[in-house]
Parts: C-alpha cells; sequence; structure tokens
C-alpha cells in the first residue's frame, strides 16, 4: 500500500470515527430540548455539549479539507472515482450534523423562551394577587359562580335525558295499548274468540279458588297441628 492510500484510509477511519462521537453527542444533547420545565439559562452540562459538538463539526471540516487535497495530489482514475464519492458521503453527513445543531439549538432555545414566559406571566399574576387582595377575591369568586354554572348545566342536563326517557316510556306505554286494542277488537271479530277468552278467564279463576282454598286448609293444618 502506498504511503498516500494509507494517508487516505487513516483520514477516512478518523472522519467516520468523528460521525460516530456526533450523533452520539446529538442523542444527549436532544434531551434537553424535551424537558418539560427547562431551566431559566442553560445549564453547565448543555454548554459543554454544544461546545463539543461545534468542536467536533470543525475537525470533521478539516479532515474532509486534508482528504480533498490529498484526492488531488493522486493520479489514478480508478481509485479517484471511489474516493470521490467517499469524500461527498462525508461532506453529505457534515452538513446534515450541521443543520441537525441548528436545529436542536433553535428547539432549545424556544423550549426555555417559552418556559420563561409562562414564569414571567404567573410571577406577574401572583404579584397582581398579593398587591389587589380585594381583584384575588373577586377571581375567587368568578371561579366559584363558573363552578355553580357548571353544576347547574349538569344537572340541567341529567332532567333533560330524564324528561327525554319519561316521554319515551309514555309513548311505549300509547304504543302498547293501540295494540292491545286491536288485538282484542280483531279477536272479538272472530267467530268463537270471545268465548274461548271467557273460558280461559273462568279456569283461571277456577284455579285461584282451588289455590286459595288449599293454601287456607294448609293454614289452618299449620295451626291445628301447633
Amino acid at each position: 500500500m502506498t504511503s498516500t492510500s494509507a494517508g487516505w484510509a487513516q483520514l477516512r477511519q478518523q472522519a467516520r470515527s468523528l460521525e460516530t462521537q456526533t450523533e452520539q453527542l446529538f442523542h444527549t444533547y436532544a434531551q434537553f430540548s424535551s424537558l418539560a420545565k427547562p431551566p431559566q439559562s442553560p445549564t453547565e452540562e448543555e454548554l459543554r455539549l454544544e461546545s463539543q459538538l461545534k468542536d467536533l463539526l470543525e475537525r470533521r471540516e478539516a479532515l474532509i479539507s486534508q482528504l480533498s487535497r490529498l484526492l488531488d495530489s493522486e493520479a489514478t482514475l480508478t481509485s479517484s472515482a471511489l474516493k470521490q464519492n467517499n469524500l461527498a458521503r462525508h461532506r453529505e453527513i457534515l452538513a446534515d450534523h450541521r443543520r441537525e445543531l441548528n436545529r436542536l439549538t433553535s428547539a432549545i432555545a424556544e423550549a426555555r423562551d417559552r418556559a420563561n414566559l409562562l414564569s414571567n406571566v404567573r410571577s406577574d399574576i401572583d404579584a397582581y394577587r398579593a398587591s389587589n387582595p380585594g381583584a384575588e377575591e373577586a377571581d375567587y369568586m368568578l371561579e366559584e359562580r363558573a363552578r355553580v354554572e357548571n353544576s347547574h348545566n349538569m344537572i340541567d342536563g341529567v332532567l333533560s335525558q330524564a324528561y327525554a326517557i319519561n316521554e319515551n316510556f309514555g309513548i311505549q306505554r300509547e304504543t302498547l295499548a293501540s295494540i292491545n286494542r286491536r288485538i282484542v277488537g280483531a279477536a272479538s271479530k272472530v267467530p268463537g274468540m270471545n268465548y274461548l277468552i271467557g273460558k280461559i278467564g273462568t279456569k283461571k279463576r277456577r284455579d285461584a279458588i282451588i289455590l286459595g282454598c288449599f293454601i287456607g286448609f294448609c293454614f289452618l293444618m299449620l295451626l291445628y297441628f301447633r
């Protein structure tokens, strides 16, 4: 292997190692953009990670420049085509990582600004209430009124549902009564149907009398043998 090829392989190995380190630092640095309550100012760890990422990007830029100069000094066209592709890939990854750093930095700054704004608004509200006890009492009364109105609205909703159900039951009763009248009317028109219904009613009354007598007899026997 010539000295040029050895130098190219060594520089590429360093470039790939720095790319891996950059991706690992991105994973840690990105966590600052997803904090529910970010600190009001950047922490030492956040500043350290940002500085390390910028340093890695600069080192990779220098390595790519060395690779480019080394490639220009080669005379072999066959190997140069492959190396050109490798060099273009390193540049593409570097550009992606620069954009990712800018995106994460902006996201962290926006999250911090949002948190600081909410904190300032809460502080202003607390300060206003502290300096105006009457306003705080008025706010409390307004909140209580809102809760009472919500309760009334909930009760009105329940009553409306109850009225609707009761009305539905009334409609069902009328429907059943109408069906019963139709059945009775139809049955009265069938020859012999009234006689059959009368016999059924007589049999029911007779069964009821027999059952009543039996129950009475059992009750008397129970009293007698006590």
